[in-house]
């Protein structure tokens, strides 16, 4: 088959949602980063303390959607799914930029002290071998799990957790007759799994391996990407459960939910809330992917969304040198137009890297990366 006889699949407004996930962490992290260096911040609001984790949650469900759907589509077309092809075109799109960020975080940010993090600068040096070993061989998240945050790039652990359970997706799309039964018995599996680490807490709660365990578990959202994946079900069977998230007032219900949860979450169901959140935004994304919503398919969400993969690997080492140069120059105490000159410079500044890295260094990998993808994904 040609390039150009591929099939075509292209969700509209998913790349602006995508963007809005991105600014969400970014939004967390440079309040946070105002915290760690003694800036008036606001990282104890509840909203802005939760905002960069439900960005996270919305990336997994929206990656489990997005490329389940399309692994059913070549499963469909071609009757089986070429693995090795998936396993390479998540290296191509992944792991380039991935392995720079390392790099930069790990020999380059350390040598500036304007990219100094107070309060992880001994445990980096400490910890820095056994950081940088897990973070080579992509478990970040087991890295974040055992030890402190590494300076300016702490955000990999998601990209862990993502690379970690595609090894097994495709495999299991692939050999699964019955997709639905197969994904509602991986997710009651990860969250019985998550449900006996909590028990355990009774009886080990004082051993040194519990809690790093425990943490470990709870960041492998494994469940969030398996819940996009049943969308990615209901939406290539043209399931009937369509018809409701075609309404806005179901998505209206969804944003509103989401909202009051971040305030009013029951301590009951709080080391489970990211599946109630999985839920709610996977029917944000199934409505917006049926319908039309010209407010997210404006030419520069779409191109914010093309970009955010770099927005969300490269923010987290812009935000500090921002913040030091407005430390040195002003108070400690920002108003409304210092914090307004804060969050334009940081964004900006975030954009213009991603998008030169964008332009210059990811998409020689992604134009490789379409040779061995059967099924084009996007305009």
């Amino acid at each position: 088959m040609t390039q150009n006889s591929k099939i075509q699949i292209y969700f509209s407004g998913l790349n602006g949602l995508r963007f809005l996930a991105a600014l969400a962490v970014v939004i967390t992290h440079i309040e946070l980063i105002k915290n760690a260096l003694g800036i008036k911040n606001h990282w104890k609001n509840p909203l802005i303390f939760n905002l960069g984790g439900l960005g996270v949650y919305f990336f997994f469900v929206l990656s489990g959607f997005l490329i389940t759907y399309l692994l059913l589509i070549e499963k469909e077309t071609y009757k089986k799914i070429n693995i090795k092809q998936f396993y390479i075109r998540r290296i191509l799109r992944i792991w380039p930029l991935y392995y720079f960020i390392i790099l930069i975080g790990f020999f380059v940010l350390p040598q500036f002290e304007i990219f100094n993090i107070p309060y992880l600068k001994n445990s980096f040096q400490e910890n820095y071998n056994y950081n940088f070993i897990l973070y080579l061989i992509i478990l970040p998240n087991l890295a974040f799990s055992l030890f402190p945050a590494v300076p300016n790039i702490g955000q990999l652990w998601s990209i862990g957790v993502e690379e970690q359970f595609y090894i097994i997706w495709p495999w299991i799309i692939s050999k699964t007759r019955n997709i639905l039964k197969s994904l509602l018995i991986l997710i009651i599996a990860f969250v019985s799994i998550k449900i006996v680490i909590l028990i355990l807490g009774g009886f080990f709660s004082h051993s040194t391996w519990y809690q790093p365990l425990k943490l470990f578990v709870a960041m492998s959202k494994f469940e969030c990407m398996a819940i996009g994946g049943i969308g990615a079900y209901l939406q290539y069977t043209k399931a009937k459960y369509l018809l409701y998230l075609k309404q806005k007032t179901s998505v209206l219900i969804c944003i509103v939910l989401s909202i009051l949860l971040i305030y009013y979450t029951p301590d009951a169901i709080q080391d489970g809330i990211h599946i109630i959140y999985s839920i709610l935004f996977l029917s944000i994304i199934m409505f917006v992917s049926n319908n039309h919503t010209p407010l997210l398919e404006n030419k520069l969400l779409v191109y914010l969304g093309k970009i955010s993969y770099g927005i969300y690997m490269y923010h987290f080492m812009i935000i500090p040198p921002i913040l030091y140069l407005y430390k040195q120059n002003f108070s400690n105490s920002p108003n409304i137009f210092e914090n307004i000159i804060i969050y334009l410079s940081v964004i900006i500044t975030t954009i213009l890297v991603s998008s030169i890295s964008f332009k210059y260094f990811e998409s020689y990998f992604i134009n490789l990366k379409s040779r061995y993808s059967p099924i084009k994904s996007g305009k």
